[in-house]
C-alpha cells in the first residue's frame, strides 16, 4: 500500500518545515503551494536530501475548488491518504479582511471537505490555527459562531460583517475570527472523520521565527510584547512546530482527535494568569 502525504503552504516557513519533517513517514509527499516556483524549489531540495519518500510539487490555491478536486484525484491515483499538514494561510498584514477569512477559514473547510472521501483508518490531518483567539477575551455573539460554523456558506462574509459589524473589517480581527473558526471546524470534523477511523487536530503556533512572522513583527508592536511575555523567553522555530505536527500525525497519537495544541512557549498561559492582566493593544 502506497501512503500519501500532503503539506500545504509547503514553499516556505512552517509549511516547509513540516514537509522536511514528514517526508520520512509516507511513500509520496505532495507539496502544495500557490507559489509554483517556491514549491518546486522545496520539492527539489527535499528530493536531494536522500529521503525515502518522493516529494512532488503540486501548485494549487487552497481556495480553488477545482484545484482541490485535482489534488484529491491525484492522491487517489497514487495510493492511500495517510497524513496532511495544512499550513497554508495569510496573516493580517498580507491581505484585507475578506481574503483573510477566505484563505484561513474557507480554504481550510474546502480542503477538509475535498479530502474527506479519501479518509480511512489511519488517516490524520493537522490544520494550522493560531493562538490569536486564545489570547483575546471577548463575549462572542452567537450569530458570529453560527456564521463561522458554516464556512462553506456563500453568504459567510456578509453574515460575519452583519454580526460583529465593522470590527470584522480590520484584518487583525478577521484573523482572530477566522482562526476561531478553524478551532471549531476541527472539533466538528473530528466527529465526522473519527467515524472512519481517521483523525483531525489543529496546532496554534505562538510567535514563530518565519518570514511571515517577521513581516508581522515589523508591522505591529504586539509581537515583541508577546515574545517578552513568553515564559521560555524567545520566539519559536518552525522546526519546533513541525515536530508537534509530526507527533499529532504519528501512530503514537492514535487516540488524539479533535484537539488544539498550542505551540507557543507558554505565552497564552502567561497572559491568562498575569496579575492584573496584560494589555496587548
Amino acid at each position: 500500500m502506497t501512503t500519501v502525504g500532503i503539506v500545504t503552504g509547503a514553499g516556505r516557513g512552517m509549511g516547509a518545515a513540516c514537509a522536511a519533517r514528514l517526508v520520512d513517514i509516507v511513500d509520496v509527499m505532495l507539496l502544495v503551494d500557490r507559489d509554483e516556483r517556491s514549491v518546486a524549489e522545496a520539492a527539489k531540495a527535499l528530493a536531494g536530501d536522500g529521503h525515502p519518500a518522493d516529494p512532488e510539487p503540486f501548485p494549487v490555491d487552497v481556495t480553488d475548488g477545482d484545484g482541490l478536486q485535482r489534488l484529491a484525484e491525484g492522491v487517489s491515483k497514487l495510493g492511500t491518504l495517510r497524513a496532511v499538514a495544512h499550513a497554508a494561510g495569510v496573516s493580517p498584514t498580507m491581505a484585507d479582511w475578506r481574503t483573510v477569512v477566505t484563505v484561513d477559514l474557507v480554504g481550510t473547510a474546502m480542503l477538509t471537505d475535498a479530502l474527506f472521501p479519501l479518509a480511512t483508518a489511519g488517516t490524520a490531518i493537522v490544520c494550522f490555527a493560531s493562538m490569536a483567539p486564545l489570547l483575546v477575551a471577548m463575549d462572542v455573539d452567537p450569530a458570529v459562531d453560527a456564521a463561522l460554523d458554516e464556512p462553506l456558506d456563500p453568504r459567510l462574509l456578509d453574515r460575519l460583517q452583519a454580526a460583529p459589524g465593522t470590527a470584522i473589517e480590520d484584518s487583525g480581527m478577521a484573523y482572530v475570527w477566522a482562526k476561531r473558526g478553524v478551532h471549531r471546524l476541527v472539533q466538528r470534523e473530528a466527529v465526522r472523520f473519527g467515524r472512519l477511523g481517521a483523525r483531525i487536530c489543529s496546532v496554534s503556533p505562538g510567535i514563530i521565527d518565519t518570514p511571515m512572522g517577521r513581516v508581522e513583527a515589523a508591522a505591529r508592536e504586539t509581537n515583541d510584547l508577546l515574545v517578552q511575555h513568553t515564559p521560555l523567553g524567545r520566539e519559536g522555530r518552525p522546526e519546533e512546530v513541525a515536530d508537534a505536527v509530526a507527533f499529532l500525525l504519528s501512530d503514537e497519537a492514535s487516540f488524539v482527535n479533535g484537539i488544539d495544541l498550542p505551540v507557543d512557549g507558554g505565552v497564552v498561559a502567561a497572559i491568562r494568569t498575569a496579575p492584573g492582566g496584560v494589555q496587548l493593544t
